[in-house]
Parts: structure tokens; C-alpha cells; sequence
């Protein structure tokens, strides 16, 4: 479906419904208006199915794996057929193992505890947090930020050639992480070809697919990743659970990644007075504790949700919204996008941005104050991309800012707008016309810092 045929069929494109879309919120200016939710990258609504289903299954919320009762039962059924719903919505490969944390960072934290000894890892600088820090205890080469994805394979190929050549008698293990599409920019990175590049020189591949899985269909196969991470509150799901899929050597040979309950199959005294323990080799294995069966049901019942609304049809109508920001927003000088790519390159439902002789701080409260807009301002845990996007191009210092940062830093900060498959066509619009009045009229209203952050002063 193409993008003009969508925007003329308004009964093709309708948003899916999702909480919080009547929510109304007081403006500084006076009065209320309803919500534009447009923070979408850092945690999405739930789906109004999602809730639905998890309200479904609250009263019979038992303990899963360890009763006899019904509900127990009832209960350990879901969370394992959650486990195949979401083995099915990745298009896992058959032996996979699908384990259930707590989020892209816990998944992400995880793998790295499984790491076998000498693991070498190779991380772009462009990466969110979760995916850039978790490799503490291996040998990590951090690649710099590319310009179009061609040089991001090229930058691959060239350090995983260059430790070919470092390493005498063979190769060691190795793990290539890497986002499926930029928390800041929005950008779809070559997933695929990077993939590719890996396992030619021996080496693994985790997707962190935080902001990939909401808006694009992910298949481990089709991909050819090794592992893929994702967070439930980001698929409209925000019930704290979050995956990790993928080959099960790894994981199987670690160490749990917690010790406890459910992790463990046998637990015997020994004669000098310690304990032997035999770990379970699946999934359990790092799912010590007791499960959280919501969380598990709420990202199964996103990922039914999604495939059943059709991805081709989410798409075409996410890049109807991004169509509508950026043309909305072009004549409009002072606002200038960040991307690594390009402004053409194919992205998904997040875009950043700086305004000229605007703080992104100041600029982001105002939205929220005067228009009932949430969107987000920083860095957006991603400081080493953000940072390269703003370069030695400072914003003009506004009258609000953080006081925590440091000299000379407090203008490296930008605004982000994200949005999904729940977002009114009326959200976006909004937030176009209010942009354009605040770079033309400024702010209705003062403000002032407070804990670090941008707030209506309300102290007239």
C-alpha cells in the first residue's frame, strides 16, 4: 500500500486504540486539552487488547511451574504459550530458546554474563546504552558512527578482518551488537548485511530490536541474527518484561544469570556441609523466580495484536506520520533533524531534532505547558550518537537548562518526537502547528529550572 493511497483512506489507516488516548491534561495558558502522547520511544501505551487481555487473566493469576492447583496450571500454560507466540512472532529458528527478562537492557545484561571466556565484542558508538554498556568483562572495540549504512558494514568488515590478523591459530568467539533502528534518529540500520559480515569472520550477532520490533516485522531467520532483545514497553505492552531470543549454546553453557528458584532441577547436601546444584539447560535456566506471567501474556498479546493489524498496513501508515512532520516542518529554517544517514534514509516513527536559539529543554516543557504535548529532551541514553549528531554546533543557550552539566555541555541536548501505531493523525498535526508558533512567537509563558528540569514558573 502505498503512502498516498493510505492517506486517502482514512478507514485503512485508523490508529489502534490504545490507553490513554482520552486522557485530557491542564495547560499553563488555562484550560485542558486531550494528550499527544509522542514519546513513544521511550515507552509506548499499552494496547487496549493488551490491557483487555491481561484483565482477562488477572483472576486467575496463580504461580506458574510449581502448583498443582488449577489456576497454577491455568497459569503455567499462558506464560509458556507466550513463549511460543513470541518464538513465532520473531520467526525463531527451530532450537531457539526464548527467555523472559526484564527488559532490552536486563536481555541485553544477560548475554553478556553468558559470554564464553574470550569473547571479544564489537559495539558501534551509535548504540542506546543498553546495548553499548553491558560488555564490561569482555574485550570490547567500540567503532565509530558511520555516515550511510554501506560504511557501517565497511567499518565492520575492517575491524573483524583486523582481528583475523591479531589472533594467532584461529579464531576466538566473537559478538557484533548492533540496533535494528536508532532510538534517536529513527534510522533502519543494515541489519542483514551486517549479519552477513559477521558470520563470514566467525563471529555472532545480537539485534537489539527495542525500536525495531514496534514498528517492523523481525525474523531471526530472514535476518540470520544469532540473538534478538527487545522490551515489553515499548511493543505497547508496559507490564515489565522483556525478551531475549535466540541460540541456546550460550546460554545453556553459562552460568545462570541469576541463582534461585526455578533456575534449578536439582539441589542435593553434600557431606562437608555445601550444596551440589544441576541447572536446567532451557530457558529456565535464567529465569530464576517467580515468572511474571502478566508481563509474559501482555507481550504475547502485542505480538498477536501487531501481526494481526498487519505490519505492511503499520508501516505505510507510520511514514504517512513521519511525511507529515518533516513537510510540515521544512519550511521552518531554524528546525534542524539529526541523522546519520541522511534525511531520505527509511526510518521508523523517531525523529530529533534541535531549534536554532532554543534550549531543547525549554523548547520541549513549552510543548508540554502551552500545547499538552509530551515529547522528550537530552540525550536520550544514546550520549556518545547524540553528541556526534550535535557536533561543534551548540544551540543558543535558553533561559532554561540543566544545572548538572558540565561547563559547557548544557546546550548538548536535542528534542525527540516518536509515535506508533496508536497515534491520532490530530497528535501530529498539533504538534507541526505548535513547532511553528513557538519559533515564530515564543513562549506564552516563563519558566524556570528545577531539579534539572524546564518548568512553567508559577511563582507570579
Amino acid at each position: 500500500m502505498s503512502v498516498s493511497t493510505l492517506a486517502a483512506d482514512q478507514s485503512v489507516c485508523a490508529p489502534l486504540p490504545v490507553l490513554g488516548r482520552d486522557v485530557t491534561v491542564p495547560l499553563v495558558t488555562g484550560g485542558e486539552v486531550t494528550y499527544a502522547a509522542l514519546d513513544y520511544a521511550a515507552s509506548a501505551p499499552a494496547l487496549q487488547r493488551v490491557w483487555d487481555d491481561v484483565a482477562a487473566y488477572a483472576p486467575y493469576y496463580g504461580s506458574v511451574h510449581r502448583g498443582a492447583g488449577y489456576l497454577s496450571q491455568l497459569s503455567t500454560d499462558l506464560f509458556e504459550n507466550a513463549r511460543r507466540t513470541v518464538a513465532e512472532f520473531l520467526d525463531c529458528r527451530a532450537g531457539d530458546q526464548v527467555v523472559f527478562t526484564r527488559s532490552t537492557t536486563d536481555s541485553l545484561n544477560l548475554l553478556a554474563a553468558a559470554l564464553p571466556a574470550g569473547c571479544q565484542v564489537f559495539v558501534f558508538e551509535t548504540e542506546h546504552h543498553a546495548s553499548l554498556l553491558p560488555w564490561r568483562d569482555a574485550q570490547v572495540t567500540y567503532l565509530d558512527a558511520p555516515t550511510s549504512p554501506g560504511q557501517a558494514v565497511e567499518t565492520l568488515e575492517r575491524a573483524l578482518t583486523a582481528r583475523a590478523v591479531s589472533i594467532e591459530g584461529g579464531h576466538g568467539p566473537a559478538l557484533v551488537c548492533v540496533t535494528g533502528a536508532s532510538n534517536v534518529t529513527g534510522e533502519l540500520w543494515p541489519v542483514r548485511e551486517l549479519a552477513a559480515a559477521a558470520h563470514a569472520h566467525g563471529a555472532r550477532i545480537v539485534l537489539d530490536a527495542a525500536q525495531l520490533a514496534p514498528h517492523h516485522p523481525v525474523s531471526v531467520q530472514d535476518l540470520d541474527v544469532d540473538w534478538v532483545a527487545f522490551s515489553g514497553h515499548k511493543l505497547y505492552a508496559p507490564f515489565g518484561s522483556g525478551v531475549l531470543a535466540g541460540r541456546a549454546d550460550w546460554l545453556r553453557e553459562a552460568e545462570p544469570y541469576l541463582a534461585g528458584g526455578g533456575a534449578s532441577r536439582k539441589v542435593t547436601r553434600r557431606a562437608d556441609g555445601g550444596v551440589d546444584v544441576e541447572w536446567h539447560d532451557s530457558a529456565a535456566r535464567h529465569e530464576a523466580g517467580s515468572p511474571n506471567v502478566i508481563g509474559a501474556h501482555a507481550v504475547a498479546s502485542a505480538c498477536k495484536a501487531l501481526t494481526e493489524a498487519g505490519f505492511d498496513t503499520l508501516v505505510a501508515r507510520e511514514q504517512y506520520l513521519v511525511r507529515t512532520v518533516r513537510d510540515g516542518l521544512a519550511d521552518v529554517p531554524e528546525v534542524r533533524f539529526l541523522s546519520l544517514f541522511g534525511d531520505d534514509a527509511p526510518r521508523v516513527g523517531v525523529l530529533s531534532f534541535v531549534v536554532e536559539g532554543w534550549n531543547s529543554s525549554h523548547f520541549a516543557a513549552a510543548l508540554s505547558a502551552e500545547y499538552g504535548i509530551g515529547v522528550r529532551d537530552g540525550l536520550f541514553c544514546a550520549h556518545p550518537l547524540v553528541r556526534t549528531l550535535l557536533g561543534s554546533d551548540p544551540q543558543t543557550q535558553g533561559e532554561c537548562g540543566s544545572p548538572e552539566a558540565a561547563p559547557g555541555e548544557k546546550s548538548l541536548n536535542a528534542i525527540r518526537v516518536s509515535f506508533g501505531a496508536g497515534t491520532p493523525d490530530e497528535h501530529v498535526e498539533r504538534f507541526v502547528t505548535a513547532v511553528k508558533e513557538l519559533v515564530r512567537d515564543g513562549a506564552q509563558w516563563n519558566y524556570r529550572t528545577q531539579h534539572g528540569r524546564c518548568v512553567p514558573d508559577t511563582s507570579a
